[in-house]
């Protein structure tokens, strides 16, 4: 069953990309060092999310399950770093716009590999040819309003 308060809250974390690409880029200006800002960055994100699930939990991760689950579990952590390296890095180089739209392409693509084939444990959805359609609609946007930009 769609769920419009999901919705509306992956619209808003999505919303919050390109801007934190910007924020993220003047960060690294500021501080002289690119480099510098995904540093900076994700230390305020790792005392937010500390401070937010410590307050609707009231608790802090298990220690001994991080210790027994499969590690590749923890990569999760490696392509947020790299995302925001590379956000940091592309956006004032190649354009916000630019940057988000290439992502936007690789992000549909993958996850409807991932919904497909159940890729990671995730529960499969297939492609049918409908939804198919829909993401060559998207991509083709994507492509489009790639174009436009050029004129």
């Amino acid at each position: 069953m769609f769920d419009w308060r999901l919705a509306l809250w992956s619209l808003a974390a999505g919303a919050g990309i390109p801007v934190m690409a910007v924020l993220n880029a003047r960060l690294g200006r500021a501080l002289g060092e690119p480099l510098h800002a995904p540093m900076v960055l994700f230390v305020v994100g790792v005392i937010f999310v500390w401070v937010l699930g410590f307050s609707l939990t009231g608790r802090v991760p298990s220690v001994s399950a991080m210790a027994e689950m499969p590690k590749i579990n923890l990569a999760g952590g490696l392509f947020v770093g790299f995302y925001v390296v590379s956000a940091t890095f592309l956006a004032p180089r190649f354009g916000v716009g630019n940057f988000i739209l290439f992502a936007m392409v690789a992000q549909i693509l993958i996850s409807a590999g991932i919904d497909h084939f159940g890729w990671f444990g995730a529960v499969e959805r297939p492609v049918r040819l409908l939804r198919l359609g829909g993401l060559v609609v998207m991509v083709a946007g994507l492509a489009v309003a790639q174009v436009a930009a050029q004129k």
